[in-house]
């Protein structure tokens, strides 16, 4: 009779068991939304233009990739564009950066430094956030920024630049103090 029990209580258990559980469909769903799908250590990346001249070379210690939002995030991203031929590159640093849209759009954030040395002389662009196109080859902010370079210092709210063309456009609360070499 127990015998007769067991036996109809496993068979039991074993229907009610038959049921699927459910298992997730997305990677995402498996790790949680936060956690990135890949990541890469001490990564070296290189952009090239059309003609297959480097265009932009970052390295990083590490790259979280979230392919399903379309973006990467770095930490303390140093990287160097480079202008139009027989020109300096610039130098860029910051303490996170997130590149989107396919790898043309860098955002940094958190002590970006820009330095751009012009023979002789190095000026240095400081902000607390900062966005490159990649396609258009501008840098932009709202922030404060501050340049410093062997003349003065300038500080404004706001900028454009156009790399290629070496064009700054400070937007707003321009302010400037220069000494005349003697």
């Amino acid at each position: 009779m127990a015998l007769l029990a067991t036996f109809i209580a496993t068979a039991a258990l074993l229907w009610h068991s038959d049921n699927e559980v459910p298992t997730p469909t997305q990677d995402s769903e498996l790790r949680g939304d936060r956690e990135p799908d890949s990541f890469v250590v001490d990564a070296l990346y290189t952009s090239y233009d059309e003609q297959g001249t480097v265009k932009i070379q970052f390295v990083s210690p590490r790259i979280e990739q979230f392919e399903a939002n379309g973006y990467a995030i770095m930490a303390e991203p140093q990287a160097t564009i480079q202008g139009q031929p027989g020109s300096e590159p610039w130098q860029l640093t910051a303490k996170h950066g997130k590149l989107r849209d396919g790898n043309s759009q860098l955002e940094l954030e958190g002590d970006v430094r820009v330095v751009r040395q012009i023979g002789e002389r190095s000026a240095t662009l400081s902000t607390t956030r900062l966005t490159l196109d990649n396609r258009t080859n501008m840098a932009y902010t709202d922030a404060p920024v501050e340049i410093v370079d062997a003349t003065g210092t300038t500080h404004a709210t706001g900028m454009k630049a156009w790399l290629n063309e070496r064009i700054l456009e400070l937007d707003s609360q321009v302010e400037g103090r220069y000494e005349t070499g003697n």
